[in-house]
């Protein structure tokens, strides 16, 4: 196997290094949903001013994303990670003393603008490890912190709430954030593997413009269905515990215990998906059908489950059909940066996947303030949590008909390649980084 067909010597912990940063990343998205009645109960907050901080966390989000991943487009990726991690640990410590509503939002926003790239310039960061073909693990590794974070964090969390008080739940966040950052002070380095493009000369590289990148179809196709997931992930952030302790009258001990559910379930999903896409693909499988397809169909299976989340007899089947539909189009996630990296020149990678981040995780702004007004506005909490779990299955199943029908990675790779052009290397500040 020659050197530009399998990872380069470090990969693996390049990886280890990188999933323990998005389970930071992901512990410190959940931690408000997580403590969402003793917040509420504390700060008086009615559903729609705690869906409005759900929300916040997402404001600067997509912004921050597109503009930190131009940056990583010329930056080495090690020191905007570097960077990003101690913004996310410093800005939890001021939940530690007297919290208000506009000082916790406050807070949530820097938080978000802080980890809105680091899904993108983390598979950015992994990818010049790994070649093509092989980076269907890796990137579901690195995508499964998010459930380990979840996972791992949860009831260590949880019992800090209900043992001492929300507070330091954010506080032991802030710790654990610095603890990474010096082990990435320690052992964090930069991949060298650079993808090569198809018959350029030596000392040039390939560029598309990013106008025809971004109203690509499959790319576009790719976004809906990341889109409508990602309705369903924010609103098991924000909501889930709520529901579990509001609607259907689980104790915050056991409802809190209970969140890891559906990020037990979509880990499992999110490591077959990736293991059987990168499989079918090693075999010679089209990407539609091993990425987009197999990604695809299983968000529209999620959208047939959650409209009878409501209609199911006892509180575990309720708690079992939610879990299922939200999170068994996890694969999405998956496939959704490698599609964008296969018909992306490497120059223009970090941008195009932040940008694509970016509008997938457009629905976290939207997600829990919509569920918020629609419980405030419902004739019980009930009702209002299982109809917003009705939109939610109806979005799954228009995003994932539209990835089934128009995520077509090499029918658009040969039509975006008639329109790139080439460009000398030495005047790629990209191609150094």
């Amino acid at each position: 196997m020659t050197t530009d067909q399998r990872p380069l010597k470090g990969a693996w912990g390049m990886t280890a290094l990188l999933l323990l940063f998005m389970l930071i990343n992901f512990a410190d998205k959940v931690v408000v949903g997580l403590a969402a009645r003793p917040i509420m109960a504390d700060l008086h907050l009615t559903p729609e001013q705690f869906g409005l901080l759900g929300s916040s966390f997402f404001f600067l989000f997509a912004i921050s994303a597109v503009i930190v991943g131009f940056i990583a487009n010329r930056v080495q990726t090690r020191h905007t990670l570097l960077v990003m991690a101690i913004i996310w640990s410093l800005v939890q410590f001021p939940m530690l003393g007297t919290v208000s509503l506009e000082l916790l939002i406050a807070c949530r926003i820097v938080l978000g603008a802080g980890e809105g790239p680091a899904n993108p310039v983390a598979l950015h960061s992994i990818y010049k490890w790994f070649p093509d073909h092989l980076r269907g693990l890796p990137t579901a590794i690195i995508a499964q912190g998010s459930a380990l974070g979840v996972i791992v964090a949860v009831p260590t969390l949880n019992w800090i709430i209900v043992t001492y008080s929300w507070h330091w739940a954010f506080g032991a966040l802030g710790i654990a954030g610095l603890c990474w950052v010096a082990l990435w002070l320690v052992f964090g380095r930069e991949g060298t593997l650079v993808d090569k493009p198809h018959t350029l000369a030596e000392g040039m590289v390939e560029r598309i413009s990013y106008w025809r990148l971004l109203t690509c179809p499959t790319i576009l196709a790719a976004c809906a269905a990341g889109f409508a997931s990602y309705w369903g992930l924010a609103l098991g952030l924000t909501w889930f515990t709520s529901y579990l302790v509001d609607g259907l009258g689980y104790s915050q001990t056991v409802g809190g215990n209970l969140t890891i559910l559906p990020w037990v379930f979509g880990m499992v999903v999110v490591l077959t998906g990736g293991w059987l896409s990168q499989r079918l693909k090693k075999a010679g499988v089209s990407s539609r059908l091993s990425r987009g397809a197999l990604a695809s169909a299983t968000v529209f299976i999620g959208g047939c489950i959650l409209p009878f989340v409501g209609s199911m007899p006892t509180p575990g089947l309720k708690v079992a059909a939610l879990v299922v539909g939200a999170a068994i189009g996890s694969t999405i996630y998956v496939v959704t940066p490698m599609i964008v990296s296969e018909l992306t020149p490497q120059p223009q990678r970090a941008a195009m996947l932040a940008i694509v981040t970016s509008l997938v995780t457009l629905a976290g702004v939207i997600a829990p303030l919509a569920m918020g007004a629609v419980i405030q506005q419902a004739a019980s909490p009930v009702a209002g949590y299982e109809k917003s779990y009705v939109i939610l299955g109806v979005l799954l199943l228009v995003g994932g008909l539209v990835g089934l029908l128009f995520i077509r990675p090499e029918h658009d790779r040969a039509r975006l390649a008639a329109h790139a052009t080439a460009v000398p290397l030495a005047g790629t500040v990209a191609a150094r980084a």
